[in-house]
C-alpha cells in the first residue's frame, strides 16, 4: 500500500504541476516549436518534390525560381498563426498583432508593389514558354540575345555589345518576339544591274542566282528569283530566300556567302553592277 501511495502522492503532483501557468506556457511553447519544426521540414520536403516535378514536367528549371519563395510565404504563414494562435489560447490579445500586421502588410504591400508585378510578369513568361536562355528575341523595344531570367528581369544582350535589364513586368504586358522560334530564316537581297545589260544577259543574272540558292545546303529549295524593278539607275533582281538556320549568326554568314558568291559570277559573266547615276542629254541647237 506504501507504493501505491507513492505513485499517486507523484502523479497528483505532476498533475499539479500541469495545472501551473507556467508550465503549461513552457510546455505549450516546446510543442509549438516541434509542431514548426514539423511543418518546416513537410514544407521542405513538398518543395523539393514539386521542383523535382517541374524539371521533370518542361525540363526546364526556371519555374523552381519560385519554389523558394513560396518556401519562405508558407513558412512564414505558420509561425504566424501558430504564435497568434497560442498566445490566445494562453490569455494573451492578438488583435493588435493582427492590427499591426495588416498595417504593416499594407505598407510593404505598396512598397512591393513592383516586385509583386515583375514576379506575376515572370510567372507569365514560364507559363507561356515566351523564350529562354539562349533565345534571340525583340521585347520592350529591345532586341538581342537573352543572356538571364530571373524572378525581376530578363537581361538581353543587344548586337552591340549592350546589356539591358528589362523588368519582367513590361515584358509580360507586351509584345515579344521570339526570332530564335522562327522555323527558317528569310533572306532578301536585291542585285542592281546597268541599264545597258541586254535581255539574254539579264536573264543569265537570274540563272546565275537560281544556282547559287540551288546549290547552297544551307538554303531551301522555295526559294524565289525574280526581276523585280526597273528603279532610277537600275535594272534589280530580286532574290527571296529561306535558310536553315535559327541563329542569327548563321544567318547572316550564310548571306553574306551567297552574295560574295553573286559578286563572283557577275564579275566573271560581264554584268555590271549599277549605282546611283544621273545622265544628262545636252540638245543641240540647229544653227
Amino acid at each position: 500500500m506504501d507504493f501505491m501511495d507513492t505513485i499517486i502522492e507523484h502523479l497528483e503532483k505532476f498533475n499539479r504541476l500541469l495545472e501551473s501557468t507556467h508550465f503549461d506556457l513552457i510546455f505549450g511553447a516546446i510543442i509549438n516549436l516541434l509542431l514548426i519544426a514539423v511543418l518546416f521540414k513537410a514544407v521542405d520536403m513538398m518543395g523539393e518534390k514539386l521542383k523535382n516535378h517541374i524539371i521533370n514536367k518542361d525540363g526546364s528549371s526556371q519555374l523552381t525560381q519560385f519554389v523558394p519563395i513560396l518556401d519562405k510565404i508558407l513558412k512564414f504563414l505558420i509561425v504566424f498563426f501558430i504564435v497568434a494562435s497560442f498566445l490566445q489560447s494562453h490569455g494573451y490579445s492578438v488583435s493588435s498583432l493582427i492590427t499591426g500586421f495588416g498595417i504593416t502588410g499594407l505598407a510593404v504591400g505598396f512598397a512591393a508593389n513592383a516586385t509583386i508585378s515583375n514576379i506575376f510578369g515572370t510567372l507569365a513568361i514560364f507559363s507561356d514558354k515566351a523564350y529562354k536562355i539562349g533565345d534571340y528575341i525583340i521585347a520592350n523595344g529591345v532586341e538581342g540575345t537573352v543572356e538571364d531570367v530571373n524572378i525581376r528581369s530578363t537581361k538581353i544582350r543587344t548586337l552591340d555589345n549592350f546589356l539591358y535589364i528589362v523588368p519582367n513586368s513590361s515584358v509580360a504586358t507586351g509584345n515579344i518576339c521570339n526570332i530564335s522560334r522562327a522555323k527558317k530564316r528569310r533572306i532578301v537581297e536585291v542585285f542592281t544591274l546597268t541599264y545597258d545589260t541586254s535581255d539574254e544577259m539579264l536573264e543569265r543574272a537570274i540563272k546565275i542566282v537560281e544556282e547559287i540558292l540551288g546549290s547552297n545546303k544551307d538554303i531551301h529549295s522555295d526559294y524565289v528569283v525574280f526581276l523585280d524593278t526597273l528603279a532610277d539607275s537600275s535594272i534589280n533582281i530580286k532574290c527571296i530566300a529561306y535558310a536553315k538556320t535559327k541563329s542569327y549568326n548563321e544567318l547572316m554568314k550564310i548571306k553574306s556567302g551567297v552574295i560574295l558568291e553573286v559578286v563572283k559570277r557577275f564579275r566573271a559573266e560581264g554584268l555590271d553592277f549599277a549605282f546611283p547615276s544621273t545622265s544628262v542629254y545636252v540638245e543641240k541647237s540647229g544653227n
